[in-house]
């Protein structure tokens, strides 16, 4: 059969993402993508080390995110996205930007990263009181918090589930679970931390339910990404990808209590990171 006449492939924009060596969740990251802008991913060497700050600070050299960079810029990206939540905010608001200016540097490209943009997101939003669901250990979990304060946000309550490797296996329902134990109090938003923690599914659930924005790592970073380019992700019923003419009422909330953080769900056998 004669093809000639389709006149295709149609040219893809490019969106290139560093990742951490043990993210498993490339699928979740596409779904956020229109159809015309094709995702370039590498990952960062393998390190023999569970989720941790040390494993967050191994991935987040800066030699080790030249190479990477190096690697994507041959495929001619428009964009470089670092998703990886806890890598990017290990070493703070000045951390953060220490990696954006290394990865432009090193690829000529722009380039963001997952806190990065989920202080973006934020700022979009006009939220500062956050209730914040990570699959991290406490310390990690700890470490969010600080970045998130150091920015002006305050986190009303939090849920946490003590992993250590294997993040990508936790279901939708154990996301859902530590949501709800983490809005204790008034907030403006909230956030599930991790682009190794499957979300795109649950986030529509949780906004109906929980009646606030709810932003995720992966979801923030693909955002933030594609406008950088000048185009809009795709995602059914998630607030923050709403055009703002198209942004819903959402019922003001009271002045917050006292922050009680949330118990932490118990850990589990299946363990996991990013």
């Amino acid at each position: 059969m004669d093809v000639s006449f389709l006149g295709g492939p149609q040219p893809q924009r490019g969106v290139g993402v560093v990742a951490p060596f043990d993210f498993a969740l490339d699928r979740e990251l596409w779904r956020w993508v229109p159809d015309d802008v094709s995702l370039r991913l590498t990952r960062t060497p393998y390190v023999p080390v569970e989720v941790s700050l040390d494993l967050a600070r191994l991935v987040s050299e800066h030699e080790t995110l030249h190479e990477a960079v190096q690697a994507l810029t041959v495929s001619e990206p428009e964009v470089i996205a670092y998703a990886c939540t806890s890598g990017s905010f290990v070493g703070g608001i000045a951390g953060e930007r220490a990696m954006c200016e290394a990865m432009t540097a090193a690829g000529d490209v722009p380039s963001l990263t997952t806190s990065g943009a989920l202080l973006e997101a934020l700022d979009e939003l006009g939220a500062c009181r956050i209730a914040l669901v990570t699959p991290y250990t406490e310390s990690v979990t700890e470490s969010l918090e600080e970045y998130l304060a150091e920015a002006g946000a305050v986190v009303t309550g939090r849920a946490f589930l003590g992993l250590t490797r294997h993040i990508w296996k936790v279901p939708y329902r154990s996301v859902v679970d530590m949501a709800r134990q983490a809005v204790v109090g008034a907030a403006d938003a909230l956030f599930i931390s991790c682009t190794n923690l499957p979300t795109y599914d649950a986030i529509p659930q949780l906004e109906a339910e929980l009646r606030m924005p709810v932003l995720s790592a992966n979801q923030v970073t693909m955002w933030s990404a594609l406008r950088r380019i000048g185009v809009h992700a795709v995602g059914p019923y998630q607030g923050l990808l709403l055009q703002p003419d198209a942004q819903p009422e959402l019922p003001s909330a009271p002045d917050p209590p006292p922050a009680q953080p949330a118990q932490p769900a118990a850990p589990e056998e299946q363990e996991g990171w990013t």
